[in-house]
């Protein structure tokens, strides 16, 4: 729909979506920018919008704020309603409740099941996507007469049930069978997200419901900020080996059923209860996440027989026990709360002062959903801090494997207890301040080649072809302690891990010395060939590659010139101290070595996916190889995969046949 970018709707837009403030509600300042954000953004001409927020951050009032600050479309004055879309009756329930709070005088109703049926006329209400996907009662809510819609926990947004009802309402967003309900519709429904953890770990792109997310918030900044408690962190060293638990394969997770008879053994639910004893027998409310019903009971009754008063709760709890645990728990009437996949979201318990992670995930959207529900504040219940006790196995570590090491960037061997986020920061700066010439690494096949006089360069279709020498060059691993990448052609990178890549190449310069070279011998005493020298430049990026995903646009900003030398040597070295202290602060600095850990981890199943699609293109080469493709993807190391990836992307195979 192009005219929604045109001038006419973007002046009718300022006009229909004016805001009008609450003088009785007080907001956070960080609440306040997420409010002017979406403000802009409906402003702008944007009709799916996104906004991340940590747990705890108060997503319901911003929300709630949000809707009373829209007005109807002038041209539409009986778009007066809205409807809340929310995953559990739970969030239902507190998020009608916040509404009425905050403006009494609004008509508010639920839909849910056969308890709850509203009747679609009042000024909000809040719906569960189950309820929501029975035709009969989606059909209460007329989207023209709806000003916005608003869906709670929104990285489940991309699901097929979700998109079948946001549809209705949307006519850029398509339902995943069957025809659109748009056929009546007058004007597209803004439509907004709000999420703690805006991805999905499924790989269902979030993109064919939003077009962009306009304000993020990390739950790191909230503590430090003071918005969120302080938090303590312990890990565990476990005799857990995940190396034969089968994935999920339609969320790439952990099995439950195959990582319960991993997890659920007297020997580990023992070490779970001593370790809440050891390290948290003081706290008040912990919170327990266990793998399957099965390991749930069991666990429990490790804690009970150690004479700790615990419960447990689980999707099958009646409704009236559940909300009576619930209840009971958060007046502190027992200490340990143990749960299995209900309490990860929506989760309303500020007085949580212990979350113990019994349940090892590949997700990091999980693992901060899990953490996430003991970072509320609740001064009027005594609490100062959370303290997080999470589970590594001591071996045959499995990659993907999210911890509270992992969380941080540190090794995912190393130990945490008790630590504090400034403890844990200053492992970081004491990284951050290790001279990479200084540091002793681990032996590198590839130092052992000896140093070529001149090195050239066949690139082939055939991405495999890169395996052997997947750093494209091996004078360039003399420079450095980095995986430097050679692209061919005097052209090498560095990526890291996220935060872009470094790029350096060889410059021919057509009118003799510049004043680049004459720079870098003022300061360093190397007059560069007056027609050659490197250049170094920065490629920052502007967002996540998820969240660039979303908007469908290059997660990367405009390159930035770092240094010019007259020696590859130079450049490099330069190169490595400017990633140094300028983009790798901290701990994620050693996973640019050639050495890193991380780098001798099986491929990914998405870097094996990628590069089988670069294979396959060439019929010439797939023949060559015998149809060996799939023992070559299996034998990637993640490491050379990611080499491969960056010569790929980096133009190598354009670059035939040249000598340096």
């Amino acid at each position: 729909m192009p005219w929604l970018c045109g001038p006419r709707f973007v002046s009718q837009h300022l006009r229909l979506y004016s805001t009008q403030r609450s003088p009785a509600l007080r907001l956070r300042p960080y609440q306040e920018n997420a409010l002017q954000a979406c403000a802009e953004a409906l402003e702008s001409g944007s009709t799916r919008i996104g906004v991340s927020l940590p747990t705890g951050s108060g997503k319901t009032t911003v929300f709630i704020t949000l809707l009373s600050r829209i007005k109807p479309p002038v041209e539409y004055p009986d778009a007066t309603r809205s409807l809340v879309i929310v995953n559990n009756i739970e969030l239902a329930r507190q998020s009608a409740k916040q509404a009425q709070q905050l403006f009494a005088g609004w008509s508010v109703e639920i839909e849910q099941g056969q308890k709850h049926k509203a009747s679609g006329k009042a000024d909000l209400t809040v719906a569960t996507y189950q309820t929501l996907m029975q035709e009969q009662r989606l059909n209460k809510f007329d989207p023209n007469c709806l000003k916005a819609v608003i869906v709670d926990e929104a990285h489940h947004a991309a699901a097929p049930s979700y998109r079948t009802i946001l549809s209705r309402f949307h006519p850029e967003i398509e339902p995943p069978a069957g025809p659109s309900h748009t056929a009546d519709l007058r004007r597209p429904v803004p439509i907004f997200g709000f999420s703690a953890t805006f991805s999905r770990h499924d790989g269902l792109a979030l993109g064919s419901v939003f077009e962009q997310i306009v304000y993020h918030r990390d739950f790191l900044e909230m503590i430090k900020e003071q918005w969120l408690c302080d938090v303590r962190f312990t890990s565990v060293r476990a005799n857990i080996d995940l190396s034969n638990v089968t994935l999920n394969s339609l969320n790439g997770d952990f099995s439950a059923t195959s990582l319960a008879h991993v997890i659920n053994t007297p020997t580990v639910n023992q070490l779970v209860v001593q370790s809440w004893l050891d390290k948290a027998a003081s706290r008040k409310s912990t919170l327990v996440f266990c793998v399957s019903l099965h390991h749930l009971r069991e666990l429990t009754n490790a804690f009970r027989t150690a004479g700790v008063n615990a419960a447990y709760i689980h999707c099958g709890t009646p409704a009236a026990e559940r909300k009576s645990l619930i209840s009971a728990f958060k007046r502190g009437d027992f200490p340990v709360l143990l749960n299995v996949a209900i309490l990860t979201e929506g989760t309303d318990i500020p007085n949580i002062d212990c979350v113990i992670v019994a349940r090892p995930t590949r997700s990091r959207n999980l693992f901060a959903q899990m953490i996430g529900r003991g970072m509320r504040l609740s001064p009027d219940t005594g609490k100062k801090d959370c303290h997080i006790i999470d589970f590594v196995d001591s071996a045959n570590r499995v990659a993907g494997v999210v911890s509270v090491p992992t969380l941080f960037g540190l090794d995912p061997s190393e130990i945490i207890d008790g630590a504090s986020i400034e403890t844990l920061e200053e492992r970081v700066d004491k990284i951050a301040s290790i001279d990479l010439d200084d540091l002793v690494t681990e032996p590198d096949t590839y130092d052992d080649v000896p140093e070529p006089k001149s090195i050239t360069y066949i690139d082939y279709d055939n991405p495999f072809s890169f395996v052997e020498q997947s750093y494209g060059t091996t004078h360039i691993q003399k420079l450095s302690h980095c995986a430097w990448v050679g692209c061919g052609g005097d052209v090498y990178v560095l990526e890291c891990l996220g935060k872009g890549y470094v790029r350096v190449e060889l410059v021919q310069d057509e009118n003799g010395m510049n004043c680049s070279s004459c720079f870098v011998w003022l300061f360093t005493g190397t007059l560069a060939d007056p027609e050659t020298h490197f250049e170094a430049h920065y490629t920052p990026p502007t967002m996540t590659p998820q969240t660039a995903a979303l908007l469908k646009i290059s997660p990367f900003q405009k390159s930035r010139k770092i240094l010019s030398a007259g020696t590859l040597e130079d450049a490099i070295r330069g190169c490595d101290n400017y990633a140094k202290n300028n983009i790798m602060k901290g701990p994620l600095v050693s996973g640019l070595f050639r050495t890193a850990r991380w780098r001798r981890a099986p491929a990914t199943d998405s870097q094996k996916r990628f590069l089988a699609q670069r294979w396959s293109k060439s019929r010439k080469e797939a023949s060559e190889i015998d149809g060996k493709q799939p023992e070559r993807l299996a034998a990637l190391t993640k490491g050379e995969a990611a080499n491969i990836i960056t010569r790929l992307k980096h133009g190598a195979l354009v670059r035939t046949k040249e000598t340096c």
